[in-house]
């Protein structure tokens, strides 16, 4: 893919409410949708004034509530193949028609809402570059300030450098973006540290912290103990599932109760066959398919088990749980990064194949151990979870000139 070259940007604009546009190609799972409607409603409780527009290809965008004055596009679906190419979702068209579709959907939608600040989450060109139209027009507007938001890891620096080679991401950077938000602490882990960044790249980077989930509740008094087991959206979290509940099976005096939401993604076939385990478990474990609201299944948890994405990680430290991670080492190797460097600092427990072996009572363990495990506050770093705090104030800092009102002078002469 070649990037075209940019018109420069004007300086030129009015005072107005600010307009937060923000995209994630969400080809798959939940995490991009989750974090970008996250921090739209942050933008717009800080900006009583500001509006929201998520474009997302998400499938379950619809099954989301969305704040007051936020709304999302939901784009015509694709998905990626076990080969990591990617084809139509339902459509039956090609990739390269369905991302030249999604394309004029996107320009258009950034055409006619006008953003103040573009808030595009991970991919820098978006998906087969689709989000270059609209980065063409932004720029060349002048009226809207670009940024880059990145999760706290993004694969290991070997399999990152050529995906970004081959993407030209830093090319995109240097041309189209005023910043690059990383929504994770530089005592954590640095996503593109195994790069050899330029140096104008380097100063965009802004460490915000991670982004606070909810407010934490009290479970009710009387609710009985269990552990929430969390595969994210579910996709790839048959083996999570399938481990639980062999840990279940295998120890029968094992407690508390596990509570297992399989997620919007997960394989029909795969969750009727581990609702005929959970039957013969007899309450032990209770399974749902999807909650939208996974704040309150937190609150009533003694602990969690999960996979480890960020979002969910984002989750287990807000509402300060602790936590037994079993990461996913293909395609990426993000979780198992996460994972290890969390358990480094204390912050959570990692399951690891290869040094702790995947046998039933491995898990079992480790769930009976989870009601004396400290908790996530019991290891503090300074602004853990500080990161919406600090996108509010990047964007207010990003948008500072573009909302100022015209002079005074200005507004006679018009």
């Amino acid at each position: 893919m070649s990037l075209p070259q940019a018109a420069p940007r004007s300086d030129h604009g009015d005072r107005t409410a600010p307009r937060i546009l923000l995209y994630s190609h969400d080809t798959f799972g939940l995490g991009h949708l989750r974090r970008s409607r996250t921090i739209a409603q942050a933008l717009v409780s800080a900006f009583p004034d500001a509006s929201a527009l998520i474009l997302t290809g998400s499938p379950v965008a619809g099954r989301f509530d969305f704040p007051e004055r936020v709304d999302h596009v939901r784009l015509p679906g694709v998905v990626k193949l076990q080969d990591g190419s990617y084809t139509a979702q339902n459509l039956g068209l090609p990739i390269e028609e369905m991302t030249a579709m999604r394309a004029e959907i996107i320009r258009a939608a950034a055409q006619s809402f006008r953003p103040t600040l573009a808030v595009v989450d991970k991919e820098p060109t978006g998906l087969h570059g689709e989000f270059v139209p609209a980065l063409e027009m932004m720029r060349a507007s002048g009226r809207t300030r670009v940024v880059l938001g990145l999760r706290d890891v993004l694969d290991s620096p070997d399999a990152l450098q050529p995906e970004w080679e081959r993407k030209e991401a830093l090319t995109a950077i240097r041309r189209y973006y005023d910043e690059v938000w990383i929504y994770g602490l530089r005592e954590v882990y640095q996503p593109l540290a195994g790069l050899d960044l330029p140096a104008d790249v380097e100063a965009r980077l802004r460490y915000t912290g991670y982004l606070r989930r909810g407010t934490p509740l009290e479970a009710p008094a009387d609710a009985p103990p269990y552990v929430l087991v969390t595969p994210g959206g579910g996709g790839d979290g048959g083996a999570l599932i399938d481990w639980t509940l062999s840990a279940y099976e295998h120890d029968p005096s094992l407690a508390p109760r596990a509570l297992i939401v399989y997620g919007p993604f997960l394989d029909g076939a795969m969750r009727k066959g581990f609702a005929k385990r959970i039957r013969r478990l007899k309450g032990r474990v209770e399974a749902m398919d999807f909650h939208s609201r996974m704040e309150d299944l937190y609150a009533g948890a003694i602990g969690v088990v999960a996979m480890g994405g960020y979002n969910t990680f984002c989750e287990i430290l807000s509402f300060d749980k602790p936590s037994v991670i079993a990461p996913r080492t293909r395609p990426r190797m993000e979780q198992h990064i996460r994972a290890a460097a969390a358990e480094a600092l204390g912050l959570t427990r990692m399951l690891d194949c290869e040094r702790d072996g995947t046998g039933p009572q491995v898990m079992a363990d480790a769930i009976r151990a989870l009601s004396s495990q400290p908790p996530p506050s019991a290891n503090p770093l300074p602004s853990l979870l500080g990161g919406l705090d600090s996108v509010v104030e990047l964007a207010r800092g990003a948008m500072a000139d573009l909302l100022e009102p015209a002079p005074l002078w200005a507004a006679r002469s018009a």
